[in-house]
């Protein structure tokens, strides 16, 4: 039954393209459909609801990312279960079908000055402890691929956990959380400055042990204010 549920988007799906335009900028979205709402946007794939039934989400990839759409399915199938995750339904030839999930991205928390609780971060470590038993490795968890869901954590996009290598992604937010987001937290902040620092976080190289420095700079941004 939840099948024949979800696919019942396809139609509307098929007059949507997604396009690639880099590794850290955004894709692009033509087409038009009256049912369809996008509620996300990331490097490879935008994220659809399907209004005829809003408890399903659609992340349909541009052509060029299609073989993350692959390892996403084995993912999630790998992963069933897990209340740290959305529920995988299926696949089509250009999205996967999951779980609508409820609450913003740690992201939004900072543009709306939401405080995010430790809880929120132990849970995502719990959810990286049990991808590590899967057999899998959790990559590319950033502040846009985590929920804040009833003062819980909830991680999205699991597309790179077959792949090799620590990005340290989540270990530089978990140090930016303990040693930079208490001058932060509950401040509204300006999408400029969300943005800069992630331009800025994206030209670093945390080899040389400048990741410090850095925080540094953000702290004294706002002790200024």
């Amino acid at each position: 039954m939840n099948e024949e549920r979800w696919r019942q988007a396809e139609t509307a799906l098929d007059c949507m393209e997604v396009f690639k335009n880099g590794e850290n900028d955004p894709v692009t979205i033509e087409g038009e459909s009256d049912d369809l709402q996008c509620i996300g946007v990331g490097t490879d794939a935008a994220v659809f609801v399907y209004e005829p039934m809003p408890t399903f989400a659609y992340k349909l990839y541009a052509a060029e990312a299609l073989p993350k759409k692959q390892a996403e399915i084995e993912v999630y199938r790998v992963l069933a279960g897990s209340p740290y995750f959305p529920v995988f339904y299926g696949a089509g030839e250009r999205y996967v079908a999951i779980s609508r999930e409820s609450g913003l991205t740690l992201y939004d928390c900072l543009l709306y000055g939401v405080p995010v609780p430790r809880q929120a971060i132990e849970d995502v470590e719990a959810a990286r402890a049990f991808v590590r038993e899967k057999g899998l490795n959790p990559r590319d968890i950033h502040l846009k691929n985590v929920l804040l869901q009833d003062g819980r954590g909830k991680v999205l996009d699991v597309s790179e956990y077959v792949k090799d290598g620590n990005d340290k992604r989540w270990e530089h937010l978990v140090w930016a959380y303990d040693n930079v987001y208490p001058l932060l937290e509950g401040k509204k902040l300006p999408l400029w400055v969300l943005e800069a620092v992630k331009n800025g976080y994206y030209r670093l190289d945390p080899a040389n042990g400048n990741l410090q420095d850095f925080a540094e700079r953000i702290k004294r941004l706002f002790l200024r204010k």
